[in-house]
């Protein structure tokens, strides 16, 4: 088979879906996709979810908005997603890695003040000091003011949803840092807009 060795690409990828809490949930998902310039990721959306892939910063930024733009309705959106890099056969779509790294979407995501939840876990793939990566990007969270507690088997994020997935994306690409040929993988949960009281 083509492609298998672990590590021969550093493309990033996310797979993700996005649950706006309401009746127009439809309207609400192709309204943030109209705001949101997908241009420099490769895309592809089937029945259950939508896959992004590119360079780091272009699939966050990509997240982010459409998480934003869908969270700034006012309903509340959930947006759920795995985020990989190093991947065995991760290939296709390698053309976006020659993409620059001016972020299409940054300022139409900080002009929205969006309050989300995060709880997300990091996955340093055959990594023996993989527990010691993780404490490090918590310890990298609480530098930014955005952690808020360890709970089972995630670690609790709040904030203005830029700062959110700013500490995501930090954490993700410290922790693929520590061996270039690793395979690291991380999920996110993040929400906006929740009617239930915070639990932190």
């Amino acid at each position: 088979m083509q492609g298998l060795s672990c590590g021969m690409s550093r493309i990033v990828g996310c797979r993700f879906s996005v649950y706006p809490m309401t009746d127009n949930f439809v309207d609400v998902i192709k309204g943030a996709l109209e705001e949101v310039d997908t241009s420099k990721v490769w895309s592809y959306t089937d029945d259950v979810s939508t896959c992004i892939r590119g360079r780091s910063e272009h699939v966050f930024d990509v997240a982010k908005a459409i998480f934003i733009h869908a969270a700034k309705t006012g309903v509340h959106v959930v947006f759920n997603g795995t985020f990989s890099i190093g991947c065995p056969g991760d290939s296709e779509g390698d053309t976006y890695m020659s993409e620059d790294d001016v972020r299409l979407n940054e300022e139409s995501s900080q002009n929205e003040q969006v309050e989300a939840a995060s709880q997300f876990a990091l996955y340093p793939m055959n990594n023996p000091d993989y527990m010691q990566v993780i404490a490090d990007q918590v310890s990298e969270a609480q530098e930014h003011g955005t952690f808020t507690k360890g709970v089972h088997y995630a670690s609790r994020l709040d904030g203005d949803a830029n700062d959110v997935f700013k500490t995501l994306e930090e954490a993700f690409v410290n922790a693929s840092k520590t061996d270039e040929r690793s395979h690291v993988t991380m999920t996110a949960a993040v929400s906006a807009n929740s009617p239930s009281t915070k639990d932190k």
